[in-house]
């Protein structure tokens, strides 16, 4: 439910950060507790995902509010006083950072780790260098002299994350079962990690090595079944894009949800007149038939739709690679 915290002339932001500051000024909060989310900020305020960061910025800039490695933005440790809940009444007392980390705890692997977490629980919009050194405590400056740029973390993120499922010596050897290995480990990764279907495109594909070790996977399965090497770089890329255009809807659903405050089945009860009126129009009778078949409404579910595809798929293409094996060879 969108929140009316602090004079109506404020920015959405303000309010958000007077809102947050009484919260704690009343205890609901306490020092060492988690403070809200960037999703969960932009959901519960109905703001933007950047105003929520923004509120979110000002709250560690006054101190209210701090970063802590593998935990995340928590309460800082000294609790603020019930006179600095609203903006009239100025900023909080800026109280001393915590001691940062010395840059010999710091690394690479850390800092790509730390901005995953991020990723995961906020999406990839909320990604700053600056916010994975505040969420790592240490200086701003720190992270770059480990990763150049946030576009070189976000495909060391990207493979760091691809890298977390691989292929064991005891996998199937029939062909359909590993392309059926390969798409689900891929699915289960795009579910944990719902950014990284946003990262490439078909036509522009991301190319970090364990990405590969998994393209690498289902064009092995093809391979050796008497396809021209055309047809199987089809059959492969076709396989992949049924898994990531539907895990592209992962990370939209959650931007949208946390930008508009309303679940998917919050936004499509709002949309029900605007369905209402398709159907009685009579422009579109199987439309209206179809959906009138519904029990209780249709529900997407994307894990049952995936499987669903990826068997229509392998369905289908069983008597193209199959069947090559079974055309004689020419000499």
């Amino acid at each position: 439910m969108t929140k009316a915290i602090g004079p109506a002339g404020d920015p959405p932001y303000l309010r958000i950060v007077a809102g947050i500051r009484q919260r704690i000024a009343d205890g609901e909060l306490a020092p060492g507790d988690r403070v809200p989310s960037t999703r969960q900020v932009a959901r519960e305020w109905g703001v933007a995902l950047a105003t929520a960061t923004k509120a979110l910025t000002t709250l560690r800039l006054e101190g209210l509010v701090e970063a802590r490695p593998r935990i995340g933005t928590v309460v800082a440790g000294i609790p603020v006083a019930a006179t600095a809940a609203t903006p009239a009444a100025g900023p909080a007392r800026r109280r001393p950072s915590p001691a940062p980390d010395t840059e010999q705890e710091l690394s690479l692997d850390r800092i790509v780790r730390t901005a995953v977490e991020i990723a995961d629980a906020e999406g990839l919009s909320a990604l700053s260098m600056r916010g994975v050194a505040a969420r790592l405590g240490v200086a701003a400056m720190s992270t770059y002299r480990y990763v150049p740029s946030k576009e070189d973390l976000v495909l060391r993120m990207a493979d760091a994350a691809f890298g977390e499922e691989s292929y064991g010596a005891d996998a199937p050897m029939d062909w359909r079962a590993r392309v059926e290995l390969g798409a689900r480990t891929l699915w289960s990764l795009y579910r944990k990690h719902p950014w990284l279907a946003q990262l490439g495109s078909l036509t522009r594909p991301l190319l970090v090595p364990n990405l590969m070790v998994h393209g690498e996977w289902v064009l092995s399965a093809l391979d050796g079944h008497g396809l021209d090497p055309t047809t199987l770089f089809d059959i492969h890329v076709l396989i992949y894009s049924h898994v990531q255009g539907l895990a592209v809807h992962l990370e939209m659903e959650a931007h949208a949800e946390a930008a508009t405050g309303q679940s998917e089945d919050q936004w499509m009860d709002s949309r029900a007149p605007a369905l209402g009126e398709l159907v009685e129009s009579g422009r579109f009778p199987t439309f209206t038939k179809v959906v009138g078949a519904f029990g209780d409404g249709y529900d997407l579910r994307l894990d049952a739709l995936f499987e669903f595809g990826l068997k229509a798929l392998l369905d289908g293409l069983t008597s193209i690679v199959e069947g090559q094996e079974a055309r004689p060879q020419a000499p």
